[in-house]
């Protein structure tokens, strides 16, 4: 409970938005004859104490999720659909036991691992309605760290694509059964076991982990939790020093410009050129993201907007008045291999008080093709670009 407590002054001081894990093989016994599979119930006394320390103290909790890796095959042990969706009822009634008040009752969500089809309808079925929040599962697509091809995978297009019958199948999901938060990405670090030692500190990794928050937000996702702020190989912070990784200020930069409303985007070029586009976070205009993945071709890129009414298909050419907001991200020495990201041609590294430096735009005449140089990502915002979405 000192560590709790340590912990929410932490989250006091940054007013972060709270979702706590549980864990939910509390009471159960591995089965003798199902190797990885634990039995019996969920013991909720544990959740309890917490619950009623975390209460007495104040401490607001945004959303508590049921267990760790535990769906489908899990990830050392698992536990039947059934009776996952029994014990996520016991959580839920315990929650309104404990926090009387509507307003402020934490959500409930689950089941926090790897999407199985059948799973994740059997457990959905079997809790029935209201009783999950939200429903959670983990991306880890690029495999086991310690896996040589690492770099080959994050910069292969059709590889990166591969993820995408996850996202539909968990979209397909949350359509059938409405959860009231929709689906979200509780965690996600690219490679397993802790990252890649050589790959997730480094600018390359942002190709991978900006291409799924692109992803993830055209299949509904409504939130993608990185794997993790701090530890292991995939921290956004250095875990020694608390020097920010390149991801780090990727990620800084869609959480400032790209806003909650997602747009469909169709290009014609290349599949080494990845693109998304977001209402801006600041209103008006839109925000897009321009991944460039390949090692030698540079893009000059023209836009195109649908007039109202015509069904959302571009049909000229958009040419703005007001200059661009733009956002190039390269690695410090062009080996994408860096830990060293430049905005602008400006390297990020913290001031001397250790603050996050200046993160400005280049203002760029809208008259002007958007060029995107090899192997860089780029962040353009558009005051006045209305799509048909935006009337």
């Amino acid at each position: 409970m000192e560590r709790w407590d340590q912990l929410n002054r932490f989250f006091n001081h940054t007013g972060v938005k709270l979702t706590f894990g549980l864990n939910a093989l509390f009471g159960r016994n591995e089965s003798q004859t199902e190797k990885g599979l634990w039995i019996g119930d969920w013991q909720p006394q544990n959740t309890r104490d917490f619950m009623q320390y975390t209460i007495s103290k104040g401490y607001k909790v945004d959303s508590f999720e049921f267990g760790n890796q535990l769906s489908g095959s899990g990830m050392g042990a698992k536990v039947d659909a059934k009776q996952y969706g029994k014990d996520v009822i016991v959580l839920k009634n315990l929650v309104k036991e404990l926090y009387a008040h509507p307003e402020t009752q934490p959500k409930v969500l689950g089941p926090g691992g790897f999407y199985e089809e059948k799973w994740f309808n059997t457990f959905l079925e079997v809790s029935g309605h209201g009783i999950v929040d939200g429903l959670t599962h983990h991306i880890y697509n690029l495999g086991p760290g310690d896996d040589p091809n690492m770099m080959n995978k994050i910069l292969d297009p059709s590889y990166l694509n591969q993820v995408s019958q996850t996202y539909k199948g968990v979209s397909d999901v949350v359509n059938k059964f409405r959860p009231q938060l929709g689906a979200w990405v509780s965690e996600s670090g690219g490679a397993l076991n802790g990252g890649s030692k050589d790959v997730s500190r480094t600018f390359a990794d942002g190709f991978w982990y900006l291409d799924q928050m692109g992803m993830a937000s055209t299949y509904d996702q409504k939130v993608f939790c990185r794997q993790a702020l701090i530890g292991g190989n995939y921290g956004l912070l250095n875990a020694t020093t608390f020097v920010p990784n390149p991801d780090y200020y990727g990620a800084l930069l869609w959480h400032r410009l790209m806003g909650s409303t997602v747009l469909a985007v169709t290009k014609e070029s290349d599949p080494n050129l990845r693109v998304y586009a977001h209402f801006a976070k600041k209103k008006p205009g839109v925000s897009l993201i321009f991944i460039n993945l390949s090692k030698d071709r540079s893009f000059n890129i023209t836009l195109s907007n649908a007039k109202p009414g015509d069904a959302g298909k571009p049909n000229y050419e958009f040419v703005g008045k007001q200059n661009r907001e733009e956002y190039h991200l390269r690695a410090l020495t062009g080996d994408i291999k860096d830990d060293i990201v430049c905005l602008n041609d400006v390297p990020m590294v913290q001031t001397d008080s250790e603050d996050i430096p200046a993160m400005d735009p280049k203002l760029v005449d809208a008259s002007t093709p958007i060029s995107i140089a090899a192997q860089s990502i780029a962040y353009v915002t558009i005051r006045d670009f209305e799509a048909p979405a935006c009337v």
